[in-house]
């Protein structure tokens, strides 16, 4: 079993497929966690592990720690994998498309937020009337 573990990891390494690792983790999380949101359970998760990465911010492995739980609580919220790349696209393109200051003139120690303008709401399609 440990052999087939191994090699697994080493192909996933080699080519890295999110549509089959979520799938693989959604599955493996469900057998292990039981099914449902468990929402409450993973942000307790998530706020021991941010504690742990707070007392040693170089340790990768409580960062990947933190992606996983969050790919985990991405999937209980309903999410498809299919539907979580496209919220993790978008979502990189919309940090991408923002005003951000300049991180030189922030703190080291606080979070840089995007530069929030004053704009007209412009209702969606399905929220016209």
């Amino acid at each position: 079993m440990r052999q087939h573990c191994s090699d697994e990891v080493e192909a996933l390494q080699e080519r890295f497929d999110l549509r089959a690792h979520l799938e693989r983790q959604a599955a493996w999380s469900e057998r292990t966690f039981g099914p449902g949101s468990r929402a409450a359970g993973v942000v307790d998760h998530i706020r021991r592990e941010l504690h742990e990465i707070e007392a040693d911010p170089g340790d990768l492995k409580e960062w990947i720690d933190v992606v996983i739980l969050a790919l985990d609580g991405a999937w209980r919220s309903g999410a498809t994998p299919d539907e979580i790349i496209a919220a993790l696209v978008a979502k990189q393109a919309k940090n991408e498309a923002r005003a951000w200051p300049d991180w030189r003139t922030a703190p080291p120690d606080k979070a840089i937020e995007h530069v929030r303008t004053d704009t007209l709401h412009v209702p969606a399609e399905k929220d016209k009337p």
